[in-house]
């Protein structure tokens, strides 16, 4: 083969692998996962290591809400070309109630909220609205001591404090032998819907730890 051919050749080739690195288009998805961290177990895994101030004991953190992402059915966008102003330092830090940093929500905006073809503003304000629709079991915030119990009890836990919510429409992760997150999947309108298959993925793990409240 002639060595310009091999070049054009190889240049066809290349070009569509740098146009997906950009990102895919924003505002296109099916619909959300809301995902839900317990934060004494991320302090214990990760956060302490970090000196992360959402580790503090006066922040008194359950179940933080760690972002609300677009999915595909399959599949799910990120790093999105929005053409959206990122959000301000105020915009990022008034959501630390929730959240626990700024700096995660800075990072959940670049992630994932810059493919929900919303501005900050708008995006911010529907994760917060989405994270207030779940009614968080409160039987976890009275545990005085760690324990290790099976990740379906945390599923069921929610399944009861949520009547709505069916077992097709939340996952419990793990991380570490550690309870790590609750990911409620919602139409585009924040109703409970079925999580996709890839989304699907329970921890299956029958004495994962669980951390109390600091």
């Amino acid at each position: 083969m002639r060595p310009l051919r091999a070049c054009l050749l190889i240049l066809g080739l290349l070009a569509p692998i740098a146009t997906l690195a950009e990102g895919e288009r924003s505002g296109e998805f099916d619909y959300y996962v809301m995902s839900l961290s317990w934060s004494p177990n991320w302090c214990e895994l990760t956060g302490d290591a970090r000196q992360s101030p959402q580790c503090d004991a006066d922040k008194d953190h359950g179940w933080t809400l760690h972002g609300l992402w677009p999915q595909f059915t399959r599949g799910y966008p990120s790093y999105c070309q929005s053409g959206r102003r990122p959000p301000s330092r105020a915009q990022t830090g008034a959501m630390t109630d929730i959240m626990g940093t700024g700096g995660l929500a800075w990072h959940q905006w670049k992630k994932h909220g810059s493919c929900s073809g919303l501005d900050p503003a708008d995006y911010f304000a529907l994760s917060r609205e989405a994270y207030a629709r779940i009614n968080r079991p409160e039987v976890f915030r009275k545990l005085d001591r760690t324990v290790a119990l099976p990740a379906a009890v945390v599923e069921q836990a929610f399944l009861k404090a949520n009547p709505d919510l069916t077992d097709q429409g939340i996952t419990i992760t793990c991380s570490q032998d550690h309870i790590q997150e609750a990911r409620i999947c919602l139409s585009r309108s924040l109703d409970f819907i079925p999580c996709g298959p890839d989304v699907r993925r329970d921890c299956s793990l029958d004495n994962a730890l669980f951390t109390p409240l600091r």
